[in-house]
């Protein structure tokens, strides 16, 4: 029987879930934990993916500091993306060769979650192609970039729920010269529980778990 732990984490340095990240990959590559869903809000922060390009920060290192915001380069795909309080990010540690050996297939799943999660709150998105991510009407309102290692899966998603739209004026947003958008500014404000138990409920679903999720610690 597969099953899953949940770890709600509420407001974590990107640094330090970073670094659990890459513990809990190293324990399930070992088979001493079962798949993870972490679910957590970072302090302003922003990442530059592996694929990313240099020119689409929009201001110095300098200015960043001064603003408050963390950079980090990281190994995950994509461009460089912003995170911060009031942005609901999911990281799946889960082993692929439980699922499927399937990269698309798995941030295809990513996307679904997502999407089927949304429309319990009247938000209707969509996928859009040759564009990783969760759009809709008024732009792009979940960024999704990965990291697998031998079929073991880090960093995730990134929901815009009551998220603070104005940084991403310092950045391209994943490379993409589109709006992003956000739960509350579409008008749909949700308790932060409610939306982790949409999140949560679908990725079982999505990812054919067959047991209930098990609470668990940092």
């Amino acid at each position: 029987m597969r099953n899953f732990e949940v770890r709600e984490l509420g407001l974590v340095p990107y640094g330090q879930a970073w670094d659990l990240q890459r513990e809990l990959e190293r324990r399930r590559k070992a088979g001493e934990i079962p798949d993870q869903l972490l679910l957590l809000e970072h302090p302003h922060v922003l990442t530059l993916g592996r694929n990313g390009k240099p020119e689409h920060l929009l201001v110095s290192r300098e200015r960043l500091a001064e603003l408050g915001i963390e950079f980090y380069e990281i190994d995950r795909g994509g461009d460089i993306t912003y995170h911060g309080p009031g942005q609901i990010v999911g990281y799946p540690v889960i082993d692929l060769r439980e699922w499927k050996r399937d990269v698309v297939a798995y941030v295809r799943g990513i996307e679904e979650v997502i999407i089927r999660a949304l429309a319990r709150f009247g938000i209707e998105s969509w996928r859009e192609p040759g564009a990783t991510g969760v759009w809709t009407r008024a732009g792009k309102i979940c960024a999704i970039g990965v990291h697998i290692s031998r079929w073991v899966t880090t960093h995730g998603f990134a929901l815009n729920w009551t998220t603070d739209l104005k940084y991403y004026q310092y950045i391209v947003p994943c490379g993409l010269p589109r709006p992003v958008t956000s739960m509350e500014a579409l008008g749909v404000r949700p308790e932060r529980g409610a939306v982790h138990q949409a999140l949560i409920e679908n990725f079982a679903e999505v990812f054919n778990y067959e047991t209930a999720p098990v609470e668990a610690g940092a």
